[in-house]
């Protein structure tokens, strides 16, 4: 039996279990790479989002959703400058291959085990991947506001012309958000 692999269905398969939320820990480590005076998009956020809150306190924040009917794929605000979020992890690809394609720096959360993956080698060989990386795992929010105990896999911001030096270690700083 000769089976065709219909490989776009593998590379940008969709999951049901997309919607959590990143805590304020795992926002921190990242806001001291913003430039002063840019104007950050959040695609995958609204105003209750951590990224939104803590960014917007020294930054104009974008907000978009597509619970609000703002794609990602189909939405774009007139100006910004970068994005910051943490997007889906099914469909990873689709969603670096968009944020590549607007020449602009970002930073997005993504889980370390996509480094195993081929697509983030074919995505970057052109370009210079930059990883802000800790020495714990980010504990995502589910949606009833429970910490998702059940990860897994470590994460860590992929970023494109965005931070000063390819690969940066933190340390997660937990108990200053409990």
């Amino acid at each position: 039996m000769n089976r065709q692999i219909d490989s776009k269905k593998i590379l940008y398969s969709a999951g049901d279990n997309d919607e959590c939320y990143t805590p304020a820990y795992a926002v921190a480590p990242i806001l001291e790479y913003i430039p002063g005076g840019a104007v950050v998009w959040c695609p995958f956020d609204d105003e209750n989002s951590e990224f939104v809150k803590q960014i917007s306190k020294n930054n104009v924040v974008i907000a978009s959703h597509i619970k609000d009917g703002r794609d990602f794929f189909e939405y774009e605000p007139q100006y910004w400058d970068l994005i910051i979020s943490n997007p889906p992890f099914t469909q990873k690809r689709k969603y670096f291959e968009r944020a590549l394609s607007f020449n602009k720096p970002f930073a997005l959360i993504m889980t370390n085990t996509w480094l195993n993956d081929s697509a983030p080698k074919q995505l970057f060989i052109d370009k210079e991947l930059q990883l802000l990386m800790f020495d714990k795992r980010m504990k995502f929010i589910s949606p009833d506001g429970r910490d998702n105990d059940k990860i897994t896999f470590s994460s860590s911001y992929y970023c494109w012309n965005f931070l000063p030096k390819q690969i940066i270690m933190k340390k997660l700083k937990l108990s200053d958000y409990r």
